[in-house]
C-alpha cells in the first residue's frame, strides 16, 4: 500500500486550516495562542480518507512570515502538495514564499486550491484563476490542476478529495525498505509513557522493540510503542506519518529537527558539499562566506556559504558549494535544504546535498573539486563508488560506502562486482565480510610498504622484519589495527610481502649480519667461550664491544633468534655450546647422586653462587631438575 503525505501552503488567512477540518473534521490549530488570534502557528497534522477507502496523512503549516521555520519543518516530508490560494486576494507575499520553498524541495507533484470562492463572483474567480496560471509557469507546478472550493459551503470539496485521490495514485511511494529515516518535528511527553517524538518516515519502517538511534545526540533508545493516526500499529512504514514512543530517553535530550535512524545509518556532519541555486527574487548576489539560516528537514541552524569558484553568486545562478554549519545537522545524500538571509530572514536559495559527509574544505578556485563534486551528483552508480574509494584511504563495508554516497547498498554491490572484474578496485574478504579499496590506493600502499620494509631490512639486517603495529602506528595511524592486518594479508597472498607473528618483511628476506656484524660476533663468540662457566653480563659485555642502545638490543635478539646464546636470568645469558656441557655434568652428577645443591654445583663448574643459583633456577623452568628443600632432584625432562 503506498502511504503519502500531503501538505499545505499558502498566505496567512487563505484558509489551509479551514480546508483541512472541512475534509477531515480535525482542527489543527491546537495551541491557545492559535485559537485565540486565528491564525496557525505551529504544524498541524491530521488524516484524511478518500474515495476509495485510502487514507493519507496532513501536514497542515502556518501562513504568517513569522513562521515559515515552521512551515520548513514540515514541507520536507511533503509527497502532494495543496497550494491554498485565497479567491478574493489573490497570490500575496507568502504564496510566493512558500512557493518558492515548494520549488526548492522539489515538491512537484500539487493541486492549487482557490478557497473562499464564495465571496467572488464567477468574474474575478476566473480572473484570479488566470493569474495564477501565469503566476505558476516555469514551476514545478505549472501543470498542476486548479480546484475551487469553499470551506464554508463545502462547496468543490468532493471533487477535491476525488482530484487528490486521482493525483496519489500518480506519486511513486516511498521505499519502506531498508533503515528506518524520521526527521522529528515534534518532542513531548505523555505519563506513564515517556517520551514521544513525531514526523514523516521518509524510508524504512519502525517496529515496535526496535534499536534506533537519535542524531545528532548520538543516543540510543528502543522502540517502545507506534502509533499512526492516532492508532495503535506494529510498526509505521515510510512515507506515514508516526509517532513514536521512545524508551530510555529524556523529552530534554531530543528536539526538533533530530533524526530518529537505525543503528549507524547516518552521520551528523558540519560540512556538506552542495550544488545550491540562488533564487532570482534574492535581493542581492550572496557574497563568499555569507551567513545564512539553513533548513535540512526539521532542522534549522547558522551556517555560512563557501562558494567555490566566484567570490558572489548572482541571482538565479547556480552553483557548486559547500556549506559550514555552526552547529551539526544530520544530511543523507540528495537530501534538499533551503537557505534564508539571516538578517532580514527571507528565503533566498537552497538546492541539494552531494556529500553529507566531504573529509575536508576545499581550495577554491580548482577545476578539479569542481569536476569531482559533478561527478559526485551526477555520475554512474560505479563513477560514484570508484571516486569515494579513490578518495579513502582504507577499507570499507559496501555499507560505509552506500550511506556516504547515497547510493543503495545494492547499487554499490553491483559497481563493485563490475569495478573488481576491471581490475579498478580490488575485493578483500575478512572476518566474513567484503571489503572495498581502490586498486590505486592499494598499490600504492603496497609500494609504500614494501619500500618502508626494504629500508628497515638495510637498516635493521639483524632483525627478523618490521614490527606491525610499529609500521601501522608510525605510518598509517589513521588506520585500524584490524584492517591493517587484513591489507597485509592480502599483500601476502599475492606474494609481495611475508607475515610473521609480530612482523612484517620482504618475501625473500632472511635477518643476518653484515661483514661488519659478522666480526663482531665472531668477537662475542671468543669473549663468551673463553668465559665458559663465567659468562660477563650482557650490559658488560655489549660496554666491552662498544655498543650503543640500539645495537646492544639488536645483537642480543640476533643471537637469541638463531640460538646462539641462550637467557638463563636477566641480563645472564650462556653460549648454546657451553650450555649443553653444563647440562651434561649436571646429568651425571645426578645420577651419580641422585641429587644436587647450589653448592654442589659451584664446585663442579668451579663458578660462584652468583652463577650456579640462576643455572639451577633455570633447570627447574626446564623441567632438567626439581627443587625439594635446598636440594634438585631428576626433572621430567632429565629423566626421559
Amino acid at each position: 500500500m503506498k502511504h503519502l503525505i500531503i501538505g499545505t501552503a499558502g498566505h496567512v488567512d487563505h484558509g489551509k486550516t479551514a480546508l483541512v477540518r472541512t475534509m477531515t473534521g480535525v482542527d489543527t490549530d491546537r495551541l491557545k495562542e492559535e485559537k485565540e488570534r486565528g491564525i496557525s502557528i505551529e504544524l498541524g497534522f491530521a488524516y484524511l480518507n478518500l474515495p476509495g477507502g485510502r487514507r493519507a496523512g496532513i501536514v497542515d503549516v502556518p501562513g504568517h512570515e513569522r513562521f515559515i521555520k515552521n512551515m520548513l519543518a514540515g514541507a520536507g516530508g511533503f509527497d502532494l502538495v495543496l497550494l491554498v490560494i485565497a479567491a478574493d486576494e489573490g497570490v500575496m507575499p507568502q504564496t510566493r514564499e512558500h512557493m518558492d520553498i515548494i520549488q526548492l524541495l522539489n515538491v512537484d507533484k500539487g493541486i492549487v486550491v482557490l478557497t473562499k470562492c464564495d465571496l467572488v463572483d464567477q468574474d474575478w474567480l476566473e480572473m484570479v484563476q488566470e493569474d495564477v496560471k501565469e503566476y505558476l509557469k516555469g514551476t514545478v507546478l505549472e501543470d498542476a490542476p486548479i480546484a475551487t472550493v469553499s470551506a464554508v459551503t463545502r462547496k468543490g470539496i468532493p471533487e477535491l478529495l476525488e482530484l487528490i485521490a486521482k493525483s496519489l495514485e500518480e506519486i511513486h511511494p516511498r521505499s519502506a525498505t531498508g533503515q528506518p529515516r524520521l526527521p522529528v518535528d515534534r518532542v513531548f511527553t505523555i505519563t506513564g509513557f515517556g517520551t514521544v517524538v513525531t514526523g514523516t518516515l521518509l524510508s524504512g519502517a519502525i517496529k515496535v522493540g526496535d534499536t534506533v538511534e537519535v542524531q545528532p545526540e548520538g543516543l540510543s533508545a528502543r522502540v517502545r510503542s507506534v502509533q499512526v493516526h492516532g492508532e495503535k500499529v506494529e510498526a509505521a512504514e515510510a512515507g506515514q506519518r508516526a509517532a513514536v514512543n521512545l524508551a530510555g530517553l529524556d523529552v530534554e535530550q531530543i528536539q526538533r529537527g533530530s533524526v530518529v535512524a537505525g543503528p549507524k545509518m547516518i552521520k551528523p556532519s558540519k560540512r556538506l558539499d552542495v550544488r545550491l541555486l540562488l533564487l532570482k527574487s534574492a535581493a542581492k548576489p550572496l557574497k563568499n562566506r555569507a551567513r545564512v539560516r539553513f533548513y535540512l528537514g526539521t532542522r534549522e541552524t547558522l551556517g555560512r556559504v563557501v562558494l567555490l569558484d566566484r567570490e558572489e553568486l548572482e541571482p538565479g545562478s547556480v552553483v557548486y558549494a559547500q556549506i559550514v554549519l555552526e552547529e551539526q545537522a544530520v544530511p543523507v545524500k540528495g537530501d534538499r535544504f533551503v537557505i534564508r538571509s539571516y538578517s532580514p530572514m527571507r528565503t533566498i536559495g537552497g538546492g541539494v546535498v552531494i556529500d553529507p559527509l566531504p573529509k575536508r574544505k576545499y581550495k577554491r578556485f580548482r577545476d578539479e573539486v569542481i569536476s569531482a563534486l559533478a561527478t559526485r551528483e551526477r555520475g554512474t552508480p560505479a563513477e560514484i563508488v570508484l571516486q569515494y574509494l579513490e578518495g579513502n584511504a582504507s577499507l570499507l563495508l559496501p555499507s560505509d560506502v552506500a550511506a556516504a554516497t547515497g547510493l543503495q547498498e545494492k547499487e554499490v554491490l553491483e559497481a563493485a562486482g563490475a569495478l573488481a572484474k576491471e581490475n579498478i578496485i580490488k575485493l578483500i574478504s575478512g572476518e566474513g565480510k567484503s571489503y572495498l579499496i581502490s586498486i590505486n590506493v592499494y598499490n600504492l600502499w603496497q609500494e609504500n610498504i614494501k619500500k618502508l620494509v626494504s629500508a628497515y631490512h638495510r637498516d635493521f639486517p639483524l632483525r627478523e622484519g618490521y614490527p606491525k603495529e610499529e609500521l601501522r602506528s608510525r605510518k598509517f595511524p589513521s588506520i585500524s589495527n584490524r584492517i591493517f592486518q587484513l591489507l597485509l594479508l592480502e599483500m601476502e597472498k599475492e606474494g609481495a610481502l611475508k607475515i610473521l607473528a609480530q612482523a612484517v618483511t620482504l618475501r625473500d628476506f632472511e635477518p643476518g649480519p653484515d661483514t661488519e656484524q659478522k666480526k663482531q660476533i665472531q668477537q662475542i663468540r671468543q669473549i663468551m667461550a673463553e668465559s665458559a662457566y663465567l659468562p660477563p653480563s650482557w650490559p658488560d659485555l655489549s660496554k666491552t664491544m662498544g655498543f650503543d642502545e640500539t645495537r646492544r638490543t639488536e645483537f642480543l635478539q640476533y643471537l637469541l633468534r638463531i640460538g646462539e646464546l641462550v637467557k638463563v636470568a636477566e641480563d645472564l645469558y650462556f653460549q648454546k655450546d657451553i650450555l649443553k656441557e653444563i647440562i651434561a655434568k649436571v646429568a651425571v652428577y645426578i645420577r651419580e647422586t641422585g641429587e644436587i645443591t647450589v653448592g654442589e654445583l659451584r664446585d663442579l663448574l668451579k663458578t660462584s653462587r652468583k652463577y650456579a643459583l640462576p643455572l639451577l633456577e633455570y633447570f627447574d623452568r626446564e623441567k632438567l631438575t626439581r627443587r625439594v628443600g635446598d636440594k634438585r632432584l631428576p626433572g621430567r625432562a632429565l629423566e626421559l
